[in-house]
């Protein structure tokens, strides 16, 4: 039998790759491959595991054998969504696992602002002793934040955050009609409340360059900024002239064109400009995180690879085009699906879903399908004059 064939294209903790090895997958271990190398290397690979490296429509094309794609993290926008859709791989993601550690960098990046602290480091690596300069911070107590996007690490935010006595405000996610949408239209009340934002949205559409010229009006004048979420959140040029025009302070850990590798060099406006703060993209970066991210990781994939169940599955479709549910108990014998599933062809009847459960004791099944489309009074008759069929329901849904 051959062996289910894992790529890991990023750094990785040994003990967790040790893992899965002992359950008896083939390891490739590559922390060191670009998105132009994952081509080649995820060609004949079962599952790929990536933290911040790119896969690319190319990878997934040209893959024989990719089933899964797990992202170690939260977001998945590294990931070309549509291209796996296109091929049906599976993309699953770790929300969670690493919101304490990007918590902590947000509430370090916020107190470096209020203290100045790259700034002291700095004068004082260049024999500069400026303490009159550097004792005018106002402190945070007391402060109003605005959190804006309020998932698992916004509610960490908050946690720290008010443990440092600051009023702490939120803007996330409205269900309109039923539909997750974001909604940004009470921003110009929010905003001009806040001494500090912080962001942590992900990256779609609706997001983008969300952060323009419009809302950096709304912000108080010499109030913070920070982004540890992506960078295409923010319009860098209407971020550059609010710092310019109303002293806005800016940490972020994330900017645009960022390098692939781990260590490069890297040219941004951004460089020229006093109180911007920027981190490497370190975000997650802590052992605790790490570690919390690999555990699930593996747990994921041990799950895919015994029953091929996808946790924190990510592109399955949210809504199918099924208007009809049939359940079919039945006796777990072979051929009876069979039969059921030859009398919805013959009506040309497309099945979107389909699951079937085993009772205890493995005597009788639980099918439950999905429809498209409505079947008949006469069908059912069908399917119930199988014998080893119990009964059939149907309904629209």
């Amino acid at each position: 039998m051959t062996k289910v064939k894992v790529l890991i294209a990023d750094k990785f903790p040994e003990q967790y790759i040790q893992q899965l090895k002992d359950i008896d997958l083939d390891v490739i271990y590559s922390p060191k491959l670009g998105e132009n190398d994952l081509p080649e290397a995820a060609k004949e690979v079962d599952i790929l595991v990536v933290r911040s490296t790119n896969v690319i429509a190319k990878t997934i094309q040209e893959s024989k054998n990719l089933n899964l794609i797990i992202r170690a993290g939260a977001g998945v926008n590294n990931i070309n969504i549509p291209a796996a859709n296109q091929k049906g791989i599976y993309v699953a993601n770790c929300p969670g696992m690493n919101s304490i550690a990007v918590a902590e960098l947000t509430m370090g990046l916020i107190i470096s602002l209020d203290r100045r602290i790259p700034d002291n480091v700095i004068d004082f690596r260049n024999g500069k002793w400026n303490k009159g300069e550097y004792s005018k911070a106002e402190g945070l107590m007391g402060k109003t934040l605005g959190i804006i996007g309020v998932g698992n690490i916004g509610k960490e935010v908050a946690k720290r955050a008010l443990a440092f006595g600051m009023r702490v405000y939120g803007k996330d996610i409205s269900r309109i009609e039923g539909i997750a949408i974001k909604d940004f239209s009470e921003m110009d009340q929010l905003l001009p409340l806040c001494d500090i934002v912080t962001i942590h949205l992900p990256a779609t559409p609706q997001t983008k360059g969300l952060f323009d010229k419009k809302m950096f009006s709304y912000m108080k004048p010499n109030a913070f900024l920070i982004n540890t979420a992506r960078a295409d959140l923010i319009d860098q040029d209407a971020m550059i002239e609010a710092i310019r025009e109303k002293n806005i302070r800016i940490a972020m850990d994330v900017v645009k064109n960022e390098p692939e590798e781990k260590s490069a060099e890297i040219k941004s406006p951004l460089q020229a400009i006093p109180n911007v703060y920027i981190t490497h993209h370190i975000g997650a970066s802590t052992e605790q995180a790490q570690n919390a991210v690999a555990a699930e990781t593996i747990r994921i994939i041990k799950e895919f690879v015994n029953s091929g169940v996808i946790a924190h599955w990510v592109n399955r479709a949210k809504i199918s085009d099924a208007h009809y549910q049939l359940v079919v108990k039945h006796y777990d014998k072979p051929g009876v699906l069979a039969s059921i599933m030859s009398i919805i062809r013959e009506k040309q009847i497309n099945i979107e879903e389909i699951e079937n459960i085993i009772f205890d004791g493995g005597v009788v099944a639980c099918c439950t399908m999905k429809l498209k489309s409505e079947v008949t009074t006469e069908m059912i008759k069908q399917m119930n004059d199988n014998q080893n069929v119990l009964s059939v329901s149907h309904i629209a849904i």
